[in-house]
Order: C-alpha cells, then structure tokens, then sequence
C-alpha cells in the first residue's frame, strides 16, 4: 500500500508533466490543422488532418534553408568553442598564474552579459571586414559567450581528475598532445558531452545577433518564422509546424548527452 506522501508526489509529478508538455501537445496538434480551424474554435485534436504545413516547410527553400544555415554555424560554433575551451580550461585547472581568478571571472561575466549589448559592435565590425551575412560571423559572435560556458563545466570535471594521473602519463613518455587526447579527454567526455550540449543549445534557440547579422545566406530559422506575419494575418498552421521541427535537433542532442548531463548536474558544475 502505497504511503499519502508518496501519492501527492506522484501526482505533482504527474501535474507537472502535463503542465510542461501541454504547449509542446498544442503546438503539435496546430501544426496538423489549416488556418481556418485553429482560429474557428478550440479542438484537442485536428478536425481535418493535413500534412500540408509540414510539406510547405520541406519544399519551400527559403523555409528549409533556414534550417540548413542555422544547423551550419551552431554545428561550427560549438566545434570551435569546444576547441578553445578545453586547453583554456586545463590551464585554469592545473596551473596558477598571475590574476587566474580574475581572468575566470572576466570570463563568466561575458556569458552574464545580454547579447544586445555587444550588437552595435559586431554589426559594424563584420560590416568593415565583409562577414556580414555569412554563417562564420553568426559562430563566431556566438563565441563570446559560450566558451566562458565551456570553460566553466570543463574546468569543472578537470578539477576532479587527479594531478597524478597526468605526472604518471609524464613519467611513461607521454607528450602532452597524446596524453590530452589518449588519456585526458576520455576521463571528462562527460564534461565534454555537457558542455557540447549547452554551447549548441544557446546558439540554437539565439535569435537577436542571428537575425541582425545575417539578411539572406546565412539567415537562421528563428528569423524565418517571422516571414509568416503579413498583411493577411499571421500564418498560424506554418508557424506551428516550423516551431515543432526546431525542437526536433535539440532533442536529438539531448537524446545523446542525457547520461553526461545526469552526471553534470551530479558534479554541481551544471
């Protein structure tokens, strides 16, 4: 028999359940309507089906494209973050230099800071040097504010590996770059799973400096989707199906670190 206190958490965990996935459900079941029903009235399911939204989202190039070009700098974005941070982050763990904690906390403050303050300056910058519109200034602006994020959760991992594993790897005539990458990297692809999670994250669901640096080649599908505002009205069915498909790679890379941002969360650097 099973104890009250035991059922109110189940039953709070089934409530929250439903109140988190409720907008989820409700987007999927609009992407599945046409126009007309969604502002006729309120259905729990699609009255008459239709695949028609999701068609125009994988036919149309200037909707599909959106996709592309934002899957291209967030995929580079947190490739090039990854690269930086994981020396950075060793560094901060393993040595003690002049101003270290105040060259760590000048970091963590960037990640503080709103994108919005930084704009003014990347626009006329990538405007001076020609990267204006293209997918490598929206990656690189991106930086600014994930590799402090990196930094930090793999700084994190590296503390808890003991300084002898590395002085051990010395003595056997290891070089750095082989103990690193042999030794090193697979005891904290934890660190390194979660911190790849959070940097795709951020740059993914970014739309301020994504939308201002980019107009046509580059432009991100968080731009996109407001395309479907015109003097009509708003395109709801479209906007539906095209906000379902955005979830759709960030589950997929949930799907693949969950275990590492368990472990994340375990290690209180997450």
């Amino acid at each position: 028999m099973t104890s009250p206190k035991f059922q109110k958490r189940t039953l709070f965990l089934i409530a929250y359940i439903i109140f988190a996935l409720l907008p989820i459900y409700w987007m999927i079941n609009m992407s599945f309507k046409t126009n007309n029903e969604i502002v006729a009235g309120f259905s729990l399911f699609p009255e008459h089906f239709t695949w028609d939204n999701y068609n125009t989202i994988l036919t149309d190039p200037a909707w599909y494209a959106g996709y592309i070009n934002s899957l291209i700098y967030v995929c580079i974005n947190t490739v090039v973050a990854l690269t930086v941070a994981l020396p950075a982050a060793y560094a901060f763990s393993r040595y003690r230099f002049l101003g270290d904690k105040h060259v760590f906390f000048w970091l963590l403050t960037n990640r503080m800071t709103p994108p919005a303050v930084f704009l003014l300056p990347f626009f006329q910058l990538y405007s001076s040097v020609g990267l204006m519109d293209t997918h490598i200034a929206v990656a690189l602006a991106h930086l600014l504010f994930n590799v402090p994020l990196a930094v930090w959760i793999l700084e994190g991992f590296m503390s808890g590996i003991p300084r002898e594993i590395d002085e051990t790897a010395y003595i056997d005539g290891y070089s750095f770059p082989k103990f690193f990458i042999r030794i090193f990297l697979p005891l904290i692809k934890a660190g390194v799973g979660v911190s790849a999670f959070f940097c795709f994250m951020f740059s993914w669901v970014e739309l301020l400096l994504a939308r201002t640096l980019t107009s046509v080649n580059a432009k991100p599908i968080a731009a996109t989707m407001t395309r479907t505002i015109s003097a009509s009205g708003m395109d709801w069915a479209t906007l539906a199906a095209a906000g379902v498909l955005t979830i759709v790679p960030g589950a997929i890379v949930i799907w693949f670190v969950r275990n590492y941002i368990a472990k994340g969360f375990a290690m209180g650097r997450v």
